[in-house]
């Protein structure tokens, strides 16, 4: 098992990066595909039309967002991986601190990579599209 530690400053204030990610429909429109999401603890999420799933277990709202949490290429003996996420405001914009633990060695490379490109620059891209 491994452990994936990021952090991204993105162009808007934190609160507001916290309701994107936990609104279906625009964490649907950054990353482009299926989300199913809400901030009840103990509620089923997936992302990517079910590539991802879990469980939301905690919330603060728009301070931080546990999640447990597997991909559909984790194998059927490794646990679920733990996700934390913070948001901290950042002068304007907001800053996410992203902690993702127990992620299985065979998965590393493709959720530390994905967080990268299928979260953090799509993100980005939405923000700059909208405020333009």
């Amino acid at each position: 098992m491994r452990n994936i530690c990021k952090t991204v400053v993105l162009p808007a204030p934190a609160g507001e990066l916290y309701e994107m990610y936990m609104d279906p429909k625009v964490h649907s429109a950054f990353t482009g595909a299926p989300v199913k999401i809400c901030e009840d603890a103990g509620s089923p999420f997936e992302a990517f039309g079910g590539l991802v799933s879990g469980t939301t277990l905690q919330v603060v709202r728009h301070r931080l967002i546990v999640q447990s949490w597997r991909s559909v290429n984790f194998a059927k003996t490794d646990p679920n991986s733990t996700l934390v996420i913070t948001f901290t405001p950042e002068d304007e914009d907001g800053r996410i601190d992203l902690v993702h633990v127990n992620v299985p060695a065979s998965d590393y490379q493709g959720v530390s990579g994905g967080w990268d490109s299928r979260y953090f620059a799509p993100w980005l891209d939405y923000l700059r599209s909208r405020d333009a």
